[in-house]
């Protein structure tokens, strides 16, 4: 058994509730099974709430109940039982380093001058209209509120037959905004290919540089997306390269917006 554990819940015995102290017991009973179950499946077996469980962790001195599980692998080394918690955690790094490097090499990609280009055309512009498609439709709608909580004039369209059809007469006064992860959605491809023809400025969020959109769009931002996807079944790749640009472009449209008024 962990003496770590043990010496823990010994130095801290009159700091614990009765409820708390309950849970240790049940704890020492069963603690081969510990890296098995999840914090829920303790919460049933043991007949406690999920608070009380990280908080009779912390009192031990462990950041949660993963943590505690990690200590007690590291304790029981040579124990199968055990090696689960380390795939599991290792799996959930490979998760977070996949996010952060689509965050990192998206902002390493960006270019100022581009930044810049993009911000006269939207400062410009007498409106601005967003076009997307799918799960970009979420970055999309953030974008309109924010231009509009800023004192710009813009709309959403996400229905493909008034996409197209609103494409074909957009004031040349005004700029559209593409929100489009792989740049190939059909009617967002023949929307740009209209503005093309009457001479609308337009402005791609991407993260597919080898696409329909890329080529007919007048500025585009290029994001990093990660091959790794734990949905392969399904198009819902992350949007968060995406995500950064549009959340640069915004901040740097506010800064703007800051600037002139003062």
């Amino acid at each position: 058994m962990s003496q770590s554990f043990l010496n823990r819940a010994k130095n801290q015995y009159n700091t614990l509730s009765e409820t708390e102290r309950y849970l240790i017991d049940y704890i020492k009973q069963d603690l081969d099974t510990i890296p098995q179950i999840s914090i829920v499946k303790l919460s049933e077996q043991a007949n406690v709430s999920t608070a009380t469980i990280v908080r009779t962790m912390q009192k031990l001195g462990y950041s949660g109940f993963t943590a505690f599980k990690i200590h007690l692998k590291d304790d029981f080394d040579s124990s199968t039982e055990f090696s689960i918690v380390e795939k599991i955690d290792k799996k959930i790094q490979e998760a977070i380093l996949k996010n952060e490097q689509e965050v990192i090499k998206t902002i390493q990609l960006l270019d100022s001058g581009t930044i810049e280009d993009a911000l006269q055309k939207i400062i410009h512009s007498k409106k601005i209209i967003i076009f997307a498609r799918g799960f970009s439709e979420l970055i999309a709608k953030e974008m309109m509120v924010k231009f509009q909580l800023l004192g710009k004039s813009c709309e959403l369209h996400d229905d493909p037959n008034i996409i197209r059809t609103i494409s074909k007469k957009i004031d040349k006064k005004n700029i559209v905004i593409f929100v489009s992860l792989n740049g190939k959605t059909k009617e967002l491809v023949e929307a740009a290919q209209n503005c093309l023809e009457t001479g609308v400025s337009t402005l791609l969020l991407t993260a597919n540089q080898n696409s329909p959109l890329y080529d007919l769009c007048e500025i585009s931002l290029v994001g990093f997306k990660s091959e790794i996807s734990y949905f392969p079944e399904y198009e819902v790749r992350s949007r968060l390269p995406i995500q950064v640009m549009a959340r640069i472009i915004l901040d740097a449209y506010a800064i703007r917006t800051e600037e002139k008024l003062s």
